[in-house]
């Protein structure tokens, strides 16, 4: 019961997009296309859940002093594996993505994920909380990708929904993420608001 409560926090309650408005970097940056916003979540989710379990399991080995530099390098270890593996076999994402997933360490969902939760809980419930919020982390990254890319594009992943002609071409733009945000933000609140 306490995981799914956990997992519904991360997935709606605290939604680090809508909510908590967390992670603004990767989210405006990658969200050009509903394929790069999922790419980019799913990554995230990754390093999110591989930490999170991590942190809990030795929690009480590293000292309070230097606990957050500790975070980091557990964060760090995951996010070079992670860069390794997408240089590999995805070469074309990864290109894509560019400096992004090397900031995936700093990114301040998983510090405070690792701060908050991990560090106080089991590792299965860590790796819960991991998932919830990575999910809610990558819905909201690849419904922005969605939106801006069929109002700018006229595609969602790369299928063509009306003639590129019409598109507008601010939403595959900086500012197109900034509006398309706010107003999936308001939607979010709207729609939360009522349950």
């Amino acid at each position: 019961m306490k995981a799914l409560s956990v997992l519904y926090d991360g997935l709606v309650r605290k939604n680090p997009t809508f909510v908590l408005i967390l992670g603004m970097c990767p989210t405006l940056g990658t969200t050009s296309s509903a394929l790069t916003g999922m790419s980019m979540g799913l990554a995230t989710l990754f390093v999110l859940v591989c930490s999170n379990v991590v942190i809990s399991l030795v929690r009480n080995l590293i000292p309070d002093k230097v606990r957050i530099p500790a975070y980091i390098v557990i964060i760090a270890s995951f996010v070079t594996m992670l860069q390794m593996v997408m240089q590999a076999w995805l070469p074309a994402l990864y290109a894509s993505l560019g400096i992004f997933i090397p900031l995936i360490v700093v990114n301040c969902i998983l510090l405070g994920r690792a701060e908050a939760f991990a560090s106080k809980n089991n590792p299965a419930l860590s790796a819960v909380d991991g998932l919830g919020v990575g999910l809610g982390f990558t819905a909201a990254l690849t419904l922005l990708g969605a939106v801006r890319e069929l109002l700018g594009t006229g595609a969602v992943f790369g299928a063509r929904v009306y003639p590129e002609d019409f598109g507008s071409l601010i939403f595959v733009l900086a500012p197109g993420a900034f509006i398309a945000l706010g107003f999936l933000i308001a939607l979010f609140n709207r729609l939360t608001s009522r349950q």
